[in-house]
């Protein structure tokens, strides 16, 4: 029988090893960003409910139709007269952050794995392993590294929600068509031109899918991010699991899909409109 590679002696000597020379900078970072994210919840909550209920209704009517803005004030309502309005916020600013900085971090490695091939080629194994390595294993270095809070769980959550912004990103890219390339290129395009009056317009609508798959993930770990002090609706649905809450967990789990629908059809209609915009162009 062949001897047994210690690869998890390994891994836990390297994460121990980072954690005793940056844990202390690490843990400053931590309680610097919860800090802003509880400044950010504390602000949103601050807001009367049915005023935060208006906004994201008007912006729903931006992205789609009367109808989209109905529901969604119902929907919202809804979940306040359940009593799960914090919760909710708290679930919100999670995902819009998480979510943001996959895209931020995302995006520009898509465009640039589209234009160079070999970087890809180095990414994408690390992609593949960031999206079926269950979320559970690397909830525990992250753990480790920045202690119980939010931070862990949005570290977490950007991991498991960047690849489709990346992969999305790059093929909009890839399918620009090679003769308007060439056109513009014969033009006398920069490269910069190129990719901005180019190659990104013309692949929006991927772009614009990633985004909402990168939404869609991003709130599909509220639950499991909770199990590192995380709180909102997925501390609920765990405690409800806990103590055996059948109805607590109805109700948790109903605002979760609430959420979920909203902010997936939000991202579509704006998805849409652009698409609308291009085709009238």
């Amino acid at each position: 029988m062949l001897p047994k590679i210690p690869l998890a002696g390994w891994i836990n000597a390297l994460v121990n090893w980072i954690t005793h020379v940056a844990g202390p900078v690490l843990m400053d970072i931590s309680h610097f960003v919860e800090h802003i994210i509880n400044a950010v919840t504390a602000g949103v909550l601050w807001i009367p409910w049915w005023l935060v209920i208006l906004v994201i209704a008007a912006i729903a009517y931006l992205s789609g139709k009367w109808k989209l803005a109905v529901g969604t004030a119902i929907g919202l309502l809804f979940v306040y007269d359940l009593r799960l309005w914090s919760d909710l916020i708290n679930t919100l600013v999670m995902v819009v952050v998480s979510a943001a900085i996959s895209l931020l971090v995302g995006i520009p490695i898509g465009i640039s794995s589209a234009r160079r091939s070999g970087l890809y080629r180095f990414i994408s194994p690390i992609l593949d392993l960031m999206q079926t390595m269950p979320p559970f294993v690397y909830l525990v270095p992250v753990l480790l590294l920045f202690s119980i809070g939010t931070v862990p769980a949005i570290l977490a959550t950007i991991v498991f929600a960047m690849p489709p912004s990346i992969r999305l990103t790059r093929l909009g890219i890839l399918q620009v068509p090679e003769d308007l390339v060439e056109a513009a290129e014969a033009f006398g395009s920069t490269d910069r031109q190129l990719l901005w009056k180019v190659q990104i317009p013309l692949a929006m609508p991927s772009i614009k899918a990633g985004i909402n798959q990168t939404l869609m993930l991003a709130l599909s770990m509220v639950v499991i991010a909770s199990m590192v002090g995380a709180g909102g609706l997925g501390a609920d649905v765990m405690q409800s699991l806990e103590t055996l809450n059948v109805g607590k967990g109805v109700e948790s789990g109903l605002a979760i899909v609430i959420l979920a629908v909203v902010l997936d059809r939000i991202s579509q209609g704006f998805g849409k409109d652009y698409m609308k915009a291009s085709k009238g162009d």
